[in-house]
């Protein structure tokens, strides 16, 4: 399967409209699309991460949720829980989000559709601004980042990611 992100900031006045004008995007082009807040990402590996390892445990029949783009949201989110898989979603008001479609084939129009939809910029990235906002939603504790330092955050959230398929 493939993989495409798709970045920027967009404005949601209906948060419910927004995620259906995504399943219908997906539903045309027979691809999984989820959005992301990129507020909580620490890198384009981590999304990656967490896509291929839906992916693979969707095809391994072995998910953790029936649906690919929740599966792909809790293992984002490095926790099992839906109630908090979905606080790394969209929301009303101005957002900076990651869309990601992951298909056998991901079409140009599907990639057009989903770019329409937001002012691309990259806000994947793990920046110091982000730390706050990670490191509470992940859990990471300051004697963590004492031992291996600040520069490895990103890693402990793909720590997190990857110790999700193994809380079964």
């Amino acid at each position: 399967m493939k993989t495409h992100l798709i970045a920027g900031t967009c404005e949601i006045a209906d948060v419910n409209g927004f995620l259906q004008t995504l399943r219908g995007i997906a539903s045309e082009y027979g691809i999984t699309v989820q959005a992301i807040d990129a507020s909580k990402t620490a890198g384009v590996t981590h999304i990656l991460a967490a896509a291929e390892k839906a992916i693979l445990a969707s095809q391994r029949r072995d998910s953790i949720s029936d649906d690919l783009g929740m599966g792909i949201l809790l293992y984002a989110s490095g926790n099992r829980q839906i109630k908090k898989a979905l606080s790394m979603g969209v929301r009303t008001g101005g957002n900076e989000i990651v869309l990601v479609a992951v298909g056998d084939e991901i079409p140009d129009g599907a990639i057009r559709e989903l770019e329409n939809l937001v002012l691309a910029t990259d806000v994947t990235g793990y920046t110091r601004e982000k730390r706050d906002a990670i490191t509470t939603f992940f859990g990471i504790t300051e004697i963590e980042i004492a031992a291996v330092g600040e520069a490895k955050i990103p890693q402990l959230v793909l720590e997190r990611v990857a110790l999700m398929g193994l809380w079964k």
